[in-house]
């Protein structure tokens, strides 16, 4: 059924199907680690059981997210030997040991202290436990700053140089990892995965606030989560207007299909808020536009001018449909988000925080859309650097393996298969588990009685009465 189809197409299909199902669980158990941080270290501090409740709560849930994130995880990277073996040869010396770094270093960390903070509550000291939830969570971050690291190479490479195999290898290491779109993408990330977890938090909270289940612990979740958009969604805003700044200058073409400029525009360009971009007649049909809004926000000069795809040669072209459309589905949710805090702030202030019912449901339904946010943003940067994989300096056509369709195909076809039943399940489980409102007294993870290893019987599980007495 694959025979006519496009390889190089299949393959893209695959990574993005399961670099989307991946995505999704770093970016909660990112926000979720410093949460759980957060609880613990206020707990220690004040001596409140609110906020021990609440991490017992939430790390239950963190276990199974966290336990997700690390399958798929594994499963995308086999696809760089199998479906994408030239980028492998060609990129590997740089991109190699920089994932390396994140294995030795961050996942490392976090499964040597996962363990403890996971079960050690009762059997380390408070402060080796804390101390054990802070390394989960630093090493969270640091897998983040690896592999973000990364992926902001193949964006906008530097410090390396090619060899005579073809090869891309490395000059200066600082220069590969901390090139020119690393540092904006990391604090977009990182700032992303809070926003995204303080959803999922108030989402929480607001289903059980509508559900009669108003405890102290719900009530202290939601202001939590509620102040963490206050904070942070403004800082993402501007941090996202720098990196379309630093885009602008080292990936411009990304930038024109994100605006829908095809044509270029010496006296100011326009905002173009809505419309559908035409690839075929190089125009935006049915745009509706501010005028010179565009060249503001991007040179800070309402006549500065800007040039269009008409610049560049059209093979250099990305998808620019789907790039527009997915900048326009993040910029809306960060906009949609900083709404849901100022409203929040309002509510706070009349007293109304925790029995106004329309904010309970527009917290309930904005509770997903920082996955959402976070796979527009990745489309948008993904499908924006095409047709590179190492942008400017390899295609995307040059860097599949020497696959036939129908084989990439098979593998998308059971991966689909594969991963509906599988991550279904467990996303209907991370479902049960917040559906339950956490209680006065939360079990967490170390409640009942002890798994024991096999063939090792309590003594008090033994019948007296039924040992046989040994001979003299």
């Amino acid at each position: 059924m694959f025979s006519f189809a496009d390889p190089v197409l299949l393959a893209r299909m695959q990574f993005a199907f399961t670099m989307s199902f991946h995505i999704i669980f770093p970016a909660f158990s990112i926000g979720l680690a410093s949460y759980l941080a957060v609880l613990e270290g206020l707990w220690l501090k004040t001596g409140k059981d609110v906020y021990l409740n609440l991490f017992k709560y939430w790390i239950k849930i963190f276990a199974v997210a966290f336990g997700m994130g690390v399958v798929s995880g594994i499963v995308m990277s086999y696809q760089f030997g199998t479906n994408w073996s030239v980028f492998s040869d060609k990129a590997g010396p740089v991109v190699g040991p920089l994932m390396a770094y994140e294995v030795l270093s961050a996942f490392f960390l976090e499964a040597g202290f996962l363990g403890v903070m996971l079960f050690g509550m009762k059997k380390v000291g408070r402060g080796l436990h804390f101390f054990a939830t802070l390394m989960v969570a630093v090493g969270t971050l640091m897998s983040a700053f690896w592999i973000l690291s990364v992926n902001s190479w193949m964006q906008t490479p530097t410090g390396f140089t090619t060899n005579a195999d073809g090869q891309f290898v490395p000059l200066d290491w600082l220069d590969v990892i901390f090139n020119p779109s690393f540092p904006y993408r990391l604090v977009h990330m990182v700032l992303a995965a809070y926003l995204t977890t303080a959803l999922v938090v108030g989402g929480v909270a607001a289903w059980h606030y509508l559900r009669g289940r108003a405890g102290a612990e719900t009530r202290k979740m939601f202001s939590m989560a509620m102040w963490m958009l206050v904070l942070v969604t403004p800082l993402q805003i501007l941090a996202g207007d720098e990196h379309g700044l630093n885009t602008l200058e080292y990936q411009p073409a990304k930038v024109m299909a994100m605006e829908g400029h095809f044509q270029s525009y010496p006296d100011g360009a326009p905002l173009i808020l809505f419309g559908w971009p035409n690839m075929e007649t190089g125009t935006v049909d049915y745009a509706l536009e501010i005028p010179k809004l565009s060249s503001l926000i991007l040179k800070r000069d309402l006549n500065a001018p800007l040039n269009g795809l008409d610049s560049i040669p059209r093979e250099d072209w990305p998808p620019v449909p789907i790039v527009f459309w997915s900048f326009r589905i993040m910029v809306s949710l960060g906009f949609a988000m900083l709404g849901l805090g100022l409203l929040s702030l309002l509510a706070r202030w009349r007293g109304r925080l925790h029995d106004w019912r329309g904010l309970h449901y527009l917290a309930l339904v904005m509770g997903p859309t920082g996955f959402v946010a976070v796979l527009a943003g990745w489309v948008t940067t993904e499908v924006g650097r095409q047709p590179f994989t190492v942008y400017g300096a390899l295609r995307t056509t040059d860097s599949v393996s020497p696959l036939a369709a129908p084989a990439v195909g098979a593998s998308l076809v059971a991966f689909i298969v594969v991963y509906g039943i599988v991550f279904a399940a467990g996303s209907f489980y991370l479902l049960r588990l917040m559906n339950a409102a956490p209680k006065p007294h939360e079990p967490g993870l170390t409640s009942g009685q002890p798994v024991r290893a096999a063939g090792i019987t309590p003594a008090s599980a033994v019948n007296p009465d039924q040992m046989i007495p040994q001979e003299e």
